[in-house]
């Protein structure tokens, strides 16, 4: 796709706006290639979905993010998902208030979870029932 980039931008471009326009993803662009739709496993990661519905989702994302700042819609304190934002800068805010309530003899705890392989532990037979 690199290589004919300059030839097929005009036809992505229209097709996008056209999506954008009409509030409307791609039917194509939903599915994964090659991947069971009964399994659950195949609805993720994002990685498996095509390079023009991740190229779209991109676009979205960051007229999102734009729209959402210039409107000062997102918290303050949120760092996921936004530039100049890191686990550092999170990580400095908990400890921040951890020391200020300290400091004023408040009572102070801190729980973490850690959700990262979640996914992988849920019985999906169970799920699908409960769904």
């Amino acid at each position: 796709m690199k290589r004919i980039s300059d030839i097929i931008a005009p036809f992505v471009a229209e097709l996008f706006n056209r999506s954008l326009a009409s509030s409307r993803f791609p039917a194509g662009f939903r599915e994964k290639s090659g991947l069971d739709p009964t399994d659950a496993s195949s609805y993720r990661p994002i990685s498996n979905l095509s390079v023009l519905s991740r190229l779209l989702e991109r676009i979205l994302v960051r007229q999102l993010m734009t729209y959402l700042t210039d409107a000062d819609l997102l918290p303050p304190l949120q760092s996921g998902f936004r530039t100049d934002h890191s686990t550092e800068s999170a990580t400095l805010c908990v400890l921040s208030d951890i020391l200020l309530a300290v400091d004023r003899g408040d009572f102070a705890a801190l729980v973490l979870l850690d959700l990262l392989a979640a996914f992988d532990t849920v019985d999906h037979d169970i799920l699908l029932q409960l769904l």
